[in-house]
């Protein structure tokens, strides 16, 4: 207990899913936690659940793609707790649509939330974060960020230039000896509420079919979905101090998928 005590931890979805997952295990762990989500209802109840259990928490609504509020949030977060010392970049969107059926608007919008978003909580919480003496920012890319899936052209550009910029920040963040350091996370099939609002078709067309992670970690090596905790504790590590000498590393955590191909023998 209280690997990051006393540390300003500021968590991007934090409404639901792994952000929710994230929060509240810091939370538990010590740090003072400061939510953003465009889910106000949501995020407000994951900050009640997490004070109510005696932990510190409060909730910001945030587009994470509108600067100007960029700005607000590390302004609130340190005039509330004095410091800001862990970023989980978390907030994040898929579309699983094949490249010729996907709209410039979907690739947009994607790329707003997933990169835009995150280098917007890169630049305004990284001089925060000098001005505490250090801290950890921790980018939730995906196994998507590492290889190739088909339907998902534009989902994997994201993760996949997330996944990078967080190398490029982390050395320059080594060069400058602020004591910070980048990683990525990356889940594999994660049963998370995210797959019930993955939008499945072009702008205009059937959209937001239900998606089973279930059936889909069938094709994992280890044969199930993942949970949410499991990627907070990752996060966790990648916050705390047991993971400092950690920088511009990917911390992947996929059931194997990225191992390659696993045939199941019988008999």
């Amino acid at each position: 207990m209280g690997q990051v005590e006393g540390k300003t931890a500021i968590v991007t979805g934090g409404a639901s899913g792994i952000g929710a997952a994230c929060a509240r295990l810091l939370a538990s762990e010590g740090a003072r936690v400061v939510i953003t989500d465009i889910d106000s209802a949501g995020g407000a109840a994951i900050a009640r659940e997490i004070t109510e259990a005696g932990g510190t928490a409060m909730f910001l609504e945030q587009d994470v793609t509108d600067e100007v509020r960029w700005g607000e949030i590390t302004a609130s977060a340190e005039r509330a707790y004095g410091h800001i010392d862990i970023l989980v970049a978390n907030a994040g969107i898929g579309i699983l649509v094949p490249v010729l059926e996907m709209t410039l608007a979907d690739w947009r919008r994607q790329n707003a939330i997933n990169m835009d978003g995150v280098f917007l909580a890169v630049k305004h919480v990284l001089p925060a974060m000098r001005r505490a003496g250090g801290g950890s920012i921790i980018i939730m890319s995906s196994v998507a960020g590492i290889r190739g899936s088909a339907g998902l052209a534009g989902y994997c550009a994201s993760k996949g230039g997330v996944r990078l910029f967080a190398k490029a920040v982390a050395l320059e963040a080594a060069i400058a000896g602020d004591g910070i350091r980048v990683n990525t996370v990356h889940p594999g099939i994660i049963d998370t509420p995210i797959w019930h609002k993955i939008p499945t078709g072009a702008t205009g067309a059937a959209r937001n079919a239900p998606i089973d992670p279930h059936a889909l970690a069938r094709e994992v090596p280890v044969g199930v979905a993942g949970t949410a905790d499991e990627i907070a504790a990752g996060v966790l590590f990648l916050a705390s101090d047991a993971s400092r000498y950690m920088t511009g590393s990917e911390l992947v955590i996929d059931g194997g998928i990225t191992a390659g191909t696993a045939r199941r023998w019988r008999g």
